[in-house]
């Protein structure tokens, strides 16, 4: 396991922040009260382990297949449904959710191999995650890459309300493969896939899904 580039910074400076409070209580504030500095330097090693687990990448073996979509962020499925994609495709489509909570791995990764036909990213509001709107209002990117096969996938990360920072890695033109990673959304979020209509859905609501790992469809 190693810990994401994303969150060098963040932790560093919650590091720095959380010792400086720590030797401030020690010396000063509860100089004389021992159960006081116990208390904050356990609660501060409990919320920097809960930032630095956010930024973990575990070590994978990854699902690689020419004919199959691979989940492209690890979290829950929340959402299988046919839909109307109105900013690509403007038809019909297959609309898989992965809600990815603060617990989660929040790497993201190409669900197949092709070239990146098309890159937008929009601001946007910060609506919960799993609010209906949260797809077209949120901040969020919109990535659809054409398979060897000339079959097209979108895809989309989508901040939610606690979530207010989106990175991406692929611009348009780019070849890319299955798995590598595209991008990384920080603390809570939500990724929307959009597959054909005859892809066979490998996946039901309430399903874990592990990033670069998972099968959520088998194209046709």
């Amino acid at each position: 396991m190693r810990l994401h580039r994303e969150g060098y910074t963040i932790m560093l400076t919650t590091g720095l922040v959380l010792l400086a409070l720590n030797l401030l209580a020690y010396f000063y504030l509860f100089s004389d009260n021992s159960i006081a500095i116990s208390l904050l330097a356990a609660a501060s090693l409990v919320l920097f382990g809960l930032i630095v687990q956010f930024f973990r990448v575990p070590n994978r073996q990854l699902t690689l297949s020419d004919r199959q979509v691979i989940a492209p962020a690890d979290g829950t499925v929340v959402v299988i449904e046919e839909t109307d994609e109105s900013e690509y495709f403007k038809a019909r489509r297959r609309q898989i959710s992965i809600f990815m909570s603060p617990l989660n791995v929040h790497v993201n990764r190409n669900p197949v191999s092709g070239i990146v036909r098309y890159f937008k990213y929009y601001p946007g509001k910060y609506l919960v995650a799993w609010h209906p709107k949260s797809s077209t209002e949120n901040e969020r990117t919109t990535v659809v890459i054409e398979t060897a096969n000339g079959v097209e996938v979108l895809f989309r990360q989508i901040a939610g309300a606690v979530a207010r920072r989106i990175r991406w890695y692929v611009k348009e033109n780019q070849p890319v493969e299955q798995g590598q990673e595209m991008g990384f959304i920080k603390f809570g979020s939500r990724v929307d896939v959009f597959i054909p209509l005859d892809a066979e859905v490998k996946v039901n609501i309430g399903d874990r899904m592990k990033g670069g790992v998972t099968v959520l469809a088998e194209l046709p």
